[in-house]
């Protein structure tokens, strides 16, 4: 795969979250540990293969370019899960494992399924505030870019929720919905290569991606391993 049509308008949809508890482990224990909560696009539905979901190809993307460095990404992704449900999850399965980072991917089944927008907003804010006290970096993931989002009349709406939240919270939030929908437009990927026939699920090549976007974004706010699209040795 040409890793460079990941990097379509990166300029107009940047990703550097600031990661104070990530660069802190990386200097005091030389260990990174990495939390993945979200749904199916989490888990790796559609992918062949459970090493080719995001939250493993971020692993090796970070492996690779922090050489030396103990990294371990852990994926807590169940697919159909909604945010309230996640959210359940962050005292018994996330904060025990004592990660630097929590990507938190959400929102989309909550859409779906019109739970109530200010419901999202007040489940967003607590576990937001759960993971805050606990002193670990968060990044929320912006919904999917999604070819027949029509179907979903207030899924523009959720999103607003989601961004506006992690505005208020003080949140950087991985703008996968703008990268999706440009690489879709670049012509340089199928529709098929992002969403798979269904319309909603992410797929193999777009997984890639969003490890490599992610990558991209840590390593360049840690400040350490190879520019984006170098090689390392």
């Amino acid at each position: 795969m040409n890793e460079g049509r990941c990097r379509v308008s990166s300029a107009q949809h940047p990703f550097k979250p600031p990661l104070p508890a990530s660069k802190r482990a990386l200097t005091e224990t030389n260990r990174l540990t990495i939390v993945a909560l979200g749904s199916s696009s989490t888990a790796g539905t559609g992918a062949s293969d459970p090493d080719r979901s995001y939250p493993a190809v971020l692993e090796a993307e970070l492996r690779r370019r922090l050489p030396g460095r103990e990294i371990k990404v852990l994926n807590l992704g169940v697919g159909g899960q909604s945010a309230y449900e996640m959210y359940l999850r962050l005292e018994a399965e996330v904060i025990p494992e004592k990660p630097s980072l929590v990507i938190w991917q959400t929102a989309v089944n909550d859409a779906i399924r019109d739970i109530g927008e200010e419901k999202l907003a007040k489940i967003l804010r607590k576990g937001t505030h759960k993971l805050q006290e606990a002193a670990i970096d968060l990044v929320l993931m912006d919904m999917p870019w999604l070819p027949r989002e029509g179907r979903y009349p207030k899924y523009d709406d959720y999103r607003a929720v989601l961004a506006k939240t992690a505005s208020e919270s003080g949140v950087p939030i991985f703008p996968r919905y703008g990268m999706m929908k440009s690489w879709s437009g670049s012509k340089q990927f199928s529709e098929e290569e992002i969403v798979g026939m269904d319309g909603l699920q992410v797929v193999e090549s777009g997984y890639r991606c969003l490890g490599i976007r992610l990558a991209d974004g840590i390593v360049a706010e840690l400040g350490e391993g190879s520019e984006p699209g170098k090689p390392t040795n």
